[in-house]
């Protein structure tokens, strides 16, 4: 599938990202439903390392938003947001994909087809065509991205001195 790019002009282009990233929201590159933005969405982050009581609580909310129908929206990186991908994958409700690279030669799961093909699915990137590979830098911008198009965020866990702790501090300097 060719990635459907949105700069800021383009009426589809979320106003929040104007309003939580100041005037220099990025353009963007989609797959899938662009109607998955105006629905409320719950953005998901997890430390790479995480405890297994924070894993196990963090897979049953997983499967609470899957049977509620929650928007989720994450870039499903580290470990735990994978599974929570899969868990999600499963059920009927909307999801939304936030790699932190390129969508240009990225390909594309084979789980992520039926999904995509229902209308359930929307891949989106702030990135352009030269960044193909995850870097930490990269990851970081991607989650405070992530941060500004969700209604609400979530947590699994945040490892002491690490990214997630940044970002939080930063989304709750902003509301």
């Amino acid at each position: 599938m060719t990635p459907l790019a949105l700069n800021v002009a383009d009426t589809r282009h979320p106003a929040r990202l104007r309003e939580r990233l100041g005037e220099r929201p990025p353009n963007l590159c989609a797959i899938g439903n662009l109607d998955l933005l105006a629905l409320p969405k719950t953005g998901l982050f997890c430390s790479a390392r995480c405890p297994g009581d924070a894993i196990l609580r963090t897979y049953d909310q997983a499967a609470k938003w899957r049977d509620e129908g929650h928007c989720i929206i994450s870039g499903f990186h580290s470990p735990v947001e994978k599974e929570c991908l899969r868990i999600l994958l499963r059920g009927s409700q909307p999801v939304i994909i936030c790699p932190a690279r390129s969508l240009e030669t990225m390909r594309l799961p084979r789980n992520w087809k039926k999904p995509l093909a229902d209308g359930r699915l929307l891949i989106l990137s702030c990135f352009s065509t030269r960044n193909r590979r995850v870097t930490a830098s990269l990851a970081a911008r991607r989650n405070e991205f992530v941060a500004a198009l969700a209604d609400e965020v979530w947590f699994a866990h945040i490892t002491p001195g690490g990214e997630m702790q940044r970002l939080a501090h930063k989304i709750a300097a902003r509301d």
